[in-house]
C-alpha cells in the first residue's frame, strides 16, 4: 500500500443564473467514483437562487455521506464575465488538483478517477482534458462529440499529449474548460488572466509550455447544449460559413491581435525565458500586427497576404487558408 497522501480535488464551478440545471450538475459531482474535498462556486450575480440551491443539494447529500465536500462560495454582487469568474473559483480553491465544472452539464461517475490516474502517470503534469458527448437542453445526445466537432482528429488529439502542444494552440484553442482538470501550481503561473484570453484557453497555453498536456481520449462529461450556453460549441455548415466571409473583420483581427500581444508579453517569462518560445509568441504578434494592417481595398490587400501566406505565418499561427481566404474577401 503506498505511503503516499492521496492528492485533494476541487472543483471550481462558475455559475450565472444557473438553477435550471445546476442540481443535476452537482449531483454528478456528488457521485464520483474518486471524491471531491471541495466545491468553490463562484456565482456571478445570479438572480434566480443559484447559490440557495447548491447549499439546498449539499445539505441534502451531507446526513448520507460523511465525505460531503466542502461547498465554498464566493459571490459577485456584480457580474465579473466569464473568465474573471473562473479565474477566482481557481485562485480560491484549495486542493492540489482542481476539475473546472460549468454549472449545466452532467459529469460521467469516473471523470475525476480517470483525470487523477493521468495526473499520477505523468508526474508534473499540468493539465487533463478529455473529450465530451454533446447533448441537448434535456440531456439527449446530439450524436457528435465535442473534439469531433471542434476539428480535433486523433493526430492533433495525439500531439496536444506532446511538446508539439505549444505549436498546436497557437493556431487556436482546441480545449475545453468544462473537462479540464489542472495542478494548482499551473493556477499560480497562470494568474491573473490577461482579459483578451478566455480562462480555459489561457490555461491550456500555459501548460503547454509547463508541465505539458494530457488528453482523454474517452468523454467523460455530457456537455449541454441549450442555446443559453455562455461558451457553447457549434459546427458550421456551408452557409454559415459563407456568412462568416461577409463579417467585417477589424473587430475579430484586433481581438486577435491583442491576444497575441498580451501572449507576447506574459508566456515568456512564464516559461522562464525559453528562446524558443519567445521567438514564436514574438513571430506571431508579428502575423497579427501585419493582418490587422491590411488594406480596406480587396486589392491592395493581396501583397501582404501572399507574402504572409508565402512565409508560412498563416499555417503556423492560424487556420491556414480559411485566414488567407479570410483576409481577402472579409469587408472591414
Amino acid at each position: 500500500m503506498s505511503d503516499t497522501p492521496r492528492a485533494r480535488v476541487s472543483v471550481a464551478l462558475g455559475t450565472h443564473n444557473g438553477a435550471r440545471f445546476l442540481r443535476e450538475q452537482l449531483e454528478s459531482i456528488l457521485a464520483q467514483s474518486h471524491p471531491v474535498d471541495e466545491i468553490v462556486l463562484s456565482d456571478d450575480a445570479s438572480g434566480d437562487g443559484t447559490v440557495e440551491l447548491a447549499e439546498q443539494v449539499l445539505a441534502e447529500h451531507r446526513p448520507t455521506d460523511a465525505a460531503t465536500p466542502a461547498l465554498v462560495v464566493e459571490r459577485n454582487p456584480v457580474a465579473l464575465g466569464v473568465t474573471p469568474n473562473f479565474e477566482q473559483a481557481l485562485r480560491a480553491a484549495s486542493g492540489d488538483l482542481i476539475a473546472l465544472s460549468d454549472q449545466d452539464d452532467v459529469w460521467h461517475p469516473d471523470r475525476v478517477e480517470r483525470a487523477v490516474a493521468a495526473f499520477d502517470a505523468r508526474p508534473g503534469l499540468d493539465l487533463v482534458a478529455a473529450e465530451a458527448r454533446l447533448v441537448d437542453e434535456s440531456g439527449a445526445p446530439l450524436g457528435s462529440s465535442l473534439l469531433e466537432t471542434l476539428g480535433v482528429d486523433d493526430a492533433t488529439r495525439t500531439r496536444l499529449g506532446t511538446d508539439a502542444a505549444f505549436a498546436e494552440l497557437l493556431k487556436r484553442n482546441l480545449l475545453t474548460g468544462a473537462t479540464m482538470m489542472v495542478s494548482r501550481s499551473l493556477v499560480e503561473r497562470a494568474a491573473p488572466f490577461p482579459a483578451s484570453w478566455v480562462h480555459d484557453e489561457w490555461l491550456a497555453v500555459v501548460a503547454s509550455v509547463g508541465g505539458g498536456i494530457a488528453v482523454i481520449a474517452e468523454p467523460v462529461i455530457d456537455y449541454r447544449q441549450h442555446g443559453a450556453n455562455q461558451i457553447g460549441v457549434s459546427r458550421l455548415g456551408a452557409g454559415g460559413r459563407l456568412a462568416r466571409l461577409r463579417e467585417p473583420r477589424t473587430a475579430r483581427n484586433a481581438r486577435l491581435l491583442a491576444r497575441a500581444r498580451d501572449l507576447a508579453d506574459r508566456l515568456p517569462a512564464i516559461a522562464g525565458g525559453d528562446a524558443t518560445v519567445d521567438a514564436e509568441v514574438r513571430a506571431k504578434l508579428d502575423h497579427e500586427h501585419v493582418r490587422q494592417g491590411i488594406p480596406a481595398s480587396r486589392l491592395r490587400r493581396l501583397p501582404s497576404v501572399w507574402r504572409e501566406w508565402r512565409s508560412g505565418a498563416y499555417g503556423r499561427y492560424g487556420l491556414g487558408a480559411q485566414d488567407v481566404l479570410r483576409d481577402l474577401v472579409q469587408p472591414v
